[in-house]
């Protein structure tokens, strides 16, 4: 009997295989470290290699793709339902066998390492935020212990620091001017690196045309177009501006059952970076059309919607729906090839 089909849990050292024929059945299994798996799939025939879209499982699934086998990568929340038993690795590589069989599972496209590396320098800045606002923080508190207050604002930090190591009628010991002098490069430091991150992606952002698209839509800047692109990838994939939406978690929970109907708030599913992103757009989307609403100018049809909504519903799901809206909005374009 001839296999067809190999399942893969993937790991760091030990990867467990299952190979199935065409009925599913399996036939052979393997369990190899890092080295002998990365050599087993040179001599065999064209194979289904699936694998759940996990850590590694790009780099691993465009590697067999140039071996000539045929990838098809699965999200983890969908085969978590048809692993039964234990938590083992045989029992894991089993659930994506089952998973394959469900035709209403999507497989999640293999990204390319450009796409892969654009994913990383969005962590990277995130990292480097939160490092930013710690310092920060840590300055604040420090310099409230010896009766230094700094006002509300992360760019009224660095001055109010370095006043209050300047001024010496206060009680900061010496060393500890040293050591808060020393946080205060530091996050100059930080600042010039995500500055340099997105710089990077100003650049990724000149070259690909659909983020030039992107950046057309009220709400879109540098980070969400970018992040879109290399997270979603080609948004025509989608069938629907509403299976878009529903990907990214923007759309009601729903609990029906018979003639009732029932939504809850959102699914919150998908990439939550992502979907951060379109909310925050939202909401200056939000801000801008007000602010032209007092000064008596002129709305688009989008503001003056978003603003009706906000009057009947409130601030935070009023930026919802209007994330729902630009996500739609998006999904038109790219389907349409223009901008809208």
């Amino acid at each position: 009997m001839h296999a067809s089909t190999v399942a893969i849990d993937l790991a760091k050292e030990v990867f467990e295989l299952a190979f199935a024929d065409d009925r599913g059945r399996v036939v052979e299994r393997k369990r190899l470290s890092r080295r002998a798996f990365a050599r087993a799939l040179e001599q065999r025939p064209p194979l289904r290699v699936l694998m759940e879209a996990c850590g590694s499982a790009h780099y691993w699934a465009r590697r067999f793709q140039r071996l000539g086998h045929a990838v098809r990568l699965l999200p983890a929340r969908d085969v978590r339902p048809y692993v039964r038993g234990n938590k083992t690795d045989r029992n894991d590589v089993a659930g994506i066998l089952e998973a394959d069989r469900c035709g209403n599972i999507a497989g999640v496209p293999v990204k390319t390492p450009e796409q892969q590396g654009i994913q990383a320098l969005h962590r990277l800045r995130e990292h480097l935020k939160a490092e930013r606002t710690a310092t920060t923080n840590l300055l604040r508190g420090v310099l409230r212990e010896f009766g230094v207050t700094i006002p509300a604002g992360a760019l009224k930090v660095p001055a109010a620091v370095r006043d209050a190591l300047e001024d010496g009628d206060n009680e900061l010991p010496m060393p500890l001017r040293y050591s808060l002098d020393d946080q205060l490069q530091r996050l100059a430091q930080l600042q010039a690196d995500m500055v340099a991150i997105e710089q990077r992606l100003e650049e990724f952002a000149d070259r690909d045309v659909a983020v030039q698209r992107y950046r057309r839509v009220p709400g879109v800047g540098l980070l969400t177009a970018t992040a879109l692109r290399a997270s979603a990838g080609d948004l025509s994939r989608f069938r629907n501006g509403r299976q878009f939406a529903a990907w990214l978690g923007l759309t009601p929970r729903e609990h029906s059952s018979g003639q009732q109907r029932r939504l809850g708030g959102l699914t919150k599913r998908g990439d939550v970076y992502l979907r951060t992103l379109l909310v925050h757009g939202a909401r200056a989307v939000l801000t801008a059309a007000r602010l032209k609403q007092r000064r008596g100018q002129p709305l688009d049809p989008l503001q003056a919607w978003a603003l009706k909504v906000q009057d009947a519903r409130g601030h935070n799901k009023a930026a919802c729906a209007l994330a729902n809206k630009l996500a739609r909005r998006l999904w038109a374009m790219e389907h349409h090839g223009q901008a809208f």
